[in-house]
């Protein structure tokens, strides 16, 4: 485990709670959709708790996301060159995230799709990241031999008698 107080692992769990942040509002947006269709008083509720908790967490997860890539290029790591899921990622990420702000104005007039599809996005993006090497990783260079005892040490050939005498 690492614990020493670097930039990247500082921005790497401020992007992680802000992404928790936003996968969990949510998620309460969608419920409390679901609760707003015959209740007056709950209105509007979904869309507003979209638009202040959820819409601003993908924003900042997405700067943060954007610090962590800088800093990890600057610290001699590139995520870009590490397969496919990273490209990936960053696709299914620009859409959840433009999706994600036009979702207030659908929840506010009773409609669920854009959520929801916001929620299959997020879903998607994380099944990627988990799954790294499901999307190609980058093979490693180089042949791997294992070591065992036949290989560890080179026998030495040993002549034969004749060849013994022959030579003295």
């Amino acid at each position: 485990m690492n614990l020493k107080l670097e930039a990247v692992n500082l921005v790497r769990w401020l992007h992680f709670v802000l992404l928790a942040a936003g996968g969990g509002g949510a998620l309460v947006a969608l419920l409390l959709s679901g609760f707003e269709e015959g209740r007056e008083d709950l209105q509007g509720l979904a869309a507003t708790v979209w638009a202040k908790v959820v819409a601003w967490s993908f924003r900042l997860a997405l700067i943060a996301g954007i610090t962590l890539l800088v800093l990890m290029i600057q610290g001699g790591q590139n995520p870009l060159k590490d397969g496919h899921y990273f490209h990936i990622k960053l696709l299914l990420v620009f859409f959840m995230v433009g999706l994600s702000e036009m979702t207030p104005k659908a929840l506010a007039v009773g409609k669920r799709g854009s959520a929801l599809l916001v929620m299959v996005l997020f879903l998607a993006s994380s099944f990627t990241v988990y799954n790294k090497a499901l999307f190609g990783g980058r093979p490693k260079s180089g042949l791997e031999i294992p070591v065992t005892a036949a290989t560890s040490s080179p026998q030495i050939p040993q002549a034969s008698p004749a060849v013994q005498s022959q030579a003295r």
